[in-house]
């Protein structure tokens, strides 16, 4: 079963929205560096590579916009432990949004099942509020996405 943990509303240090940890993805899709990080595929089945899973979260859409998550710029953070388990730093667009069930449900779906058994073992989400989600988050894709749909962004 997945964590849903919610953030301080102080970021502390280590924390992944005040500084990405090594081996995460930023917002803006860059991996930070990191000794062992899972930046490229292990051979033999070991960690999933960065790149891998935010290509994987494309296939989780919101809901309520029917866009996917990274082109919104909901994602913040990805980490990959030894054993496998991606824990997803992540924000929604509002924190009164009655829709993380589906989206984590999504986001299982998206990372551990498919060929081979998936990406990675399992998923942890880890729901932050700060630094607080924006229009200016959306890459864009997503903005392009967003107008296609006849929105003004």
């Amino acid at each position: 079963m997945s964590e849903n943990t919610a953030t301080a509303a102080t970021p502390e240090a280590g924390d992944a929205t005040a500084t990405p940890q090594a081996g995460a993805v930023t917002t803006d899709g860059a991996a930070t560096p990191g000794a062992g990080d899972a930046t490229t595929a292990a051979a033999g089945g070991g960690k999933a590579a960065l790149a891998d899973i935010e290509e994987a979260m494309k296939d989780v859409v919101d809901p309520e916009l029917g866009i996917n998550v990274v082109d919104l710029g909901l994602v913040y953070g990805v980490h990959v432990d030894d054993e496998n388990v991606a824990t997803l730093d992540m924000t929604l667009t509002s924190a009164a949004c009655p829709l993380t069930d589906v989206i984590e449900d999504q986001a299982r779906q998206a990372l551990t099942t498919g060929p081979g058994g998936g990406l990675v073992n399992d998923i942890r989400i880890n729901w932050v509020w700060l630094p607080p989600w924006g229009p200016d988050k959306i890459t864009d894709e997503g903005r392009d996405q967003l107008r296609s749909l006849g929105f003004n962004v």
